[in-house]
């Protein structure tokens, strides 16, 4: 028996209540929604006193540029920042949800909340809606452990990692960590493998572009550079592309007379209204 005081209670598991639904509507000609690409360089390392995020800052709708100073980086707690990559404003509200629920623990608890923690409230929202949440991110931080990094997919699943990159540029990223990684790298030298990962990914993929932002997370806290550098700079023009009449000679000249015929119009007259009682 339920009511709204004790309501039913779902069974766990998946549920495949709507697949009958579902093909009768597609049956009937509904178009259902396709996936729609997207597309992001952002990137993560540990070195040797904390961790490294970066992101680049295009924003694209289709083959359109929506925004060229993208904020691809968030906040989630004093101690930890995620990058995102996927529907921009999916990234944005999972991390503000997070990053709400992160305060509400440090505050219950009255300690530093662990890069762990963040992660499993992550997988279990995304998990919870199967990947219908384009939300891809790298999330990193300091904490009692000390640096931490994740890999979180928009499926739920996770990995732990020394370096990790996501988005549709992360080959070319990758590339570069495969190549110049190493434990333990000076924080000037993970800065600079960041930077030249993500300007791969712009150079290499047409939906990520315009700026690199860094986010350099220590034991003493968080330094935020944005813009770290501009990688796509517009070119200055040199010459000026305006001629004069008559720059480009005519070779040949063809003047072809238009016949426009003449429609005749017909007017109908009104029908007389019958007034005869």
């Amino acid at each position: 028996m339920t009511s709204l005081l004790a309501p039913e209670i779902s069974p766990s598991g998946f549920s495949f209540d709507l697949c009958q639904r579902n093909n009768a509507l597609i049956k009937k000609g509904f178009a259902a929604p396709k996936a729609v690409k997207t597309g992001t360089t952002i990137a993560g390392v540990i070195y040797k006193d904390g961790v490294i995020l970066g992101g680049d800052t295009r924003a694209t709708e289709d083959t359109i540029v929506a925004d060229k100073y993208s904020l691809k980086i968030h906040y989630l707690a004093p101690n930890m920042y995620c990058c995102g990559a996927g529907t921009a404003a999916d990234t944005e509200m999972t991390t503000e949800m997070i990053a709400s629920q992160l305060e509400l623990h440090r505050l219950n608890t009255g300690r530093i909340v662990p890069v762990c923690t963040a992660n499993t409230l992550i997988k279990q929202m995304l998990f919870r809606y199967q990947g219908h949440i384009g939300a891809a991110l790298i999330l990193g931080g300091y904490d009692l452990d000390g640096p931490q990094l994740y890999c979180i997919y928009p499926h739920g699943s996770t990995e732990k990692l020394k370096y990790t990159t996501m988005g549709s540029g992360s080959l070319a990223a990758m590339a570069v960590f495969e190549s110049r990684w190493k434990p333990d790298l000076p924080e000037e030298d993970a800065k600079q493998l960041v930077a030249d990962a993500i300007r791969a990914g712009v150079f290499n993929d047409l939906a990520s572009g315009s700026n690199v932002d860094l986010c350099i997370i220590r034991k003493s806290g968080v330094e935020y550079l944005r813009p770290y550098d501009t990688a796509s700079v517009k070119g200055e023009r040199q010459i000026s592309y305006r001629y004069k009449p008559g720059t480009t000679s005519v070779l040949t000249k063809t003047v072809q007379s238009i016949i426009v015929e003449e429609e005749t119009v017909r007017t109908i007259e009104p029908d007389a209204m019958d007034t005869s009682a």
